[in-house]
């Protein structure tokens, strides 16, 4: 099955393509999916799909369940960034929006195991649920299809998800399948917001400046990490907006500050937390301003589960063989690899799950830009051992599981 398997995908190429393509140049974002949600209903049932709507924009379909067995679910995330792409490819989105951190390349593998699953579907033992699935830049899509039963009716006994990985020493279609435990960080997003008293430039003494709280507070976020985490006590805190007045000549009334958090520990999550408020709270107010602070939407850490990872490597091995495609680990010695979180994470605390990278960009080809960058370019070549690996996956486990 798994020479077969990969075959068909390879004879697939141009049609996943000509699905990453279009995707690519009509990028959305959020929930906002109209075109790609529509799209993607199209194609599925013209392969014969029912495809059920979940939560605000999210897909649902199933294949198989003519013989008794588990329930395997695949996921692919649809929504794009609001980047302006600056590829200058030929089907480069032109309304503000890109699939620069791969989720175009997602749904069309996503929908290549679809077409997979439908040629081998007399040859299922259970049932295989597709997931797509909108908003995972702003980590509200996944929560939100749970919400309303992506994991019920029938429940995923087991999960994977597939990204594409650039700018990475490896053949395209490389898979790197994630040790056991967690391989992506929390996240969470805040707003910082300080209140003081706007006044004239001219006569500073009959205000409050919330610009120097403002200032003061940005600089001493940076003790909780110099000062108040151990050497092994992983975070990442980053001010990334930060928004007030509108002339030179005036003091504002307020200051908007807003950025994220990322840690990979439940407890170091609370801590850093907890003194971004302290500090944000006590050094407005030693210039006399008051500042609140609000904890917007976030994820907690994807955890990979040890026996779903062994047997993605068992099975994906098989697959693409030894050499060049070959499975290696995302994060050896248990060390996660990158500081990218995903909301899938929600799906692996309700059910055991595997995160699979795949590589889609040599250097060596072009492929130099990071993923979210606006000239983020990704080699497409990948996309057939994606969809192999999707369905693959599916299948075996399914197998082993009856």
């Amino acid at each position: 099955m798994n020479q077969t398997i990969l075959q068909e995908a390879k004879a697939m190429q141009e049609q996943i393509s000509s699905y990453r393509q279009w995707l690519h140049a009509h990028a959305e974002t959020g929930f906002a999916l109209y075109k790609t949600k529509a799209y993607v209903r199209t194609v599925l049932e013209g392969m014969g799909y029912q495809v059920s709507d979940c939560g605000r924009a999210g897909l649902i379909t199933t294949i198989g369940g003519k013989k008794p067995g588990k329930v395997f679910m695949l996921r692919a995330d649809m929504d794009a960034l609001p980047i302006h792409e600056e590829t200058g490819l030929p089907y480069a989105c032109p309304d503000g929006a890109m699939h620069a951190c791969g989720h175009d390349m997602h749904t069309a593998m996503l929908l290549g195991a679809a077409q997979l699953l439908k040629n081998h579907e007399n040859e299922m033992e259970g049932t295989v649920k597709l997931m797509f699935q909108p908003a995972e830049e702003t980590f509200e899509g996944s929560m939100d299809m749970i919400r309303n039963g992506v994991l019920d009716n029938p429940r995923p006994d087991a999960a994977m998800m597939i990204h594409v990985a650039v700018n990475v020493p490896m053949p395209a279609g490389t898979v790197m399948v994630s040790a056991p435990g967690i391989s992506a960080p929390a996240a969470d997003y805040f707003t910082i917001r300080v209140k003081g008293k706007g006044c004239h430039g001219s006569a500073p003494q009959d205000g409050i400046d919330p610009l120097t709280a403002a200032a003061h507070i940005l600089i001493a976020l940076q003790e909780i990490q110099a000062r108040e985490l151990g050497i092994h006590d992983e975070a990442v805190m980053t001010i990334g907006t930060m928004h007030a007045g509108g002339a030179s000549n005036v003091i504002p009334d307020s200051v908007t500050m807003g950025g994220t958090i990322r840690t990979f520990d439940d407890q170091v999550r609370e801590t850093v937390k907890r003194r971004l408020v302290e500090i944000s709270q006590g050094m407005a107010a030693a210039f006399r301003a008051e500042a609140s602070v609000s904890f917007d939407s976030g994820c907690p850490t994807l955890c990979n589960n040890k026996a779903v990872c062994e047997k993605a490597e068992v099975y994906l091995q098989e697959l693409l063989g030894s050499g060049a495609l070959s499975v290696a680990k995302m994060n050896p010695n248990g060390k996660p690899s990158a500081g990218g979180s995903e909301d899938f994470a929600y799906i692996s605390h309700e059910i055991p799950t595997v995160m699979v990278a795949l590589a889609a960009g040599e250097p060596k080809k072009g492929c130099v830009y990071p993923l979210h960058h606006p000239k983020t370019l990704l080699d497409e070549s990948a996309l057939p051992y994606g969809a192999a690996s999707l369905a693959y996956m599916a299948m075996r486990y399914l197998q082993d599981e009856k």
